[in-house]
């Protein structure tokens, strides 16, 4: 089984790019990210003819998330208890066996901003949410805005201080993590340096100036299925006249 994450930046903008990768990777659940859409313009159909299943929080030009599936999806939770006022930031579902969420976390601008402070708040919801514990069968994954260590930032060392790399924001993520969930990439990759996000600016791809913000997370019988975790560079790249997300998809492969 396939499970993935990905930051489409867009998804009406991104639908023929984002139905390529589906063709060409095949995940059974995929959560996606940043739909820039309400949920009555969200393409449930044109995902049906793809072989999906789908459920969408969506949110007019900001925010958004959605989940597809191969199998039939129910809905758990739409919208994060005391996180209300960020959006439409958060999806869960009970789909293939799996406990399912996806979410958008703030982004927080810059330390100065007031921002700021909301995506923290933001963030102690999201570890309220999971204080008994994450599923034993569960993943989370998303866009969390926030660059665990120096080794997941371009910047290394120098970075910290600044948003995404700040004490608090990494203290947020580890009050996640606490909660019962593992980041599987990183254990599938102990010292590896790799980025799922780029800025579309200066070339910042192509120079590897990027960050690894973008996790699939799992409970512990997700992390004793898990076989491989891969971020998806080749879909970060332009296709033809297709413009692809600043954002790279990340997908956990699993025993059945």
């Amino acid at each position: 089984m396939r499970v993935a994450t990905w930051n489409v930046n867009g998804l009406r903008a991104r639908m023929e790019f984002v139905a390529q990768w589906l063709a060409e990777q095949k995940p059974d659940i995929v959560g996606f990210q940043e739909l820039k859409m309400t949920d009555d313009i969200f393409p449930a159909a044109e995902f049906e003819a793809l072989g999906y299943h789908s459920l969408s929080h969506g949110q007019k030009s900001w925010n958004g998330v959605a989940i597809l599936s191969r199998e039939p999806i129910t809905e758990v939770q739409a919208g994060l208890p005391g996180g209300e006022e960020m959006g439409a930031r958060f999806l869960r579902a009970e789909t293939g066996g799996i406990d399912f969420t996806t979410v958008y976390c703030p982004n927080g601008k810059t330390v100065e901003h007031a921002d700021y402070e909301r995506k923290l708040a933001w963030f102690d919801a999201l570890a309220d949410y999971w204080r008994d514990g994450a599923p034993a069968n569960g993943v989370l994954c998303g866009d969390f805005n926030i660059v665990p260590t120096a080794l997941d930032s371009w910047r290394g060392d120098s970075g910290d201080g600044r948003i995404f790399h700040t004490v608090k924001e990494r203290a947020r993520m580890d009050s996640i993590i606490n909660c019962g969930w593992q980041d599987l990439w990183r254990a599938q990759h102990d010292n590896e340096q790799a980025f799922s996000w780029w800025d579309y600016r200066g070339g910042a791809f192509h120079r590897k100036h990027g960050l690894r913000i973008d996790f699939v997370l799992g409970g512990t019988e997700i992390a004793t299925r898990c076989r491989d975790s891969i971020i998806d560079r080749d879909f970060r790249k332009k296709r033809g006249e297709l413009t692809a997300s600043d954002h790279a998809p990340v997908f956990l492969d699993l025993s059945n």
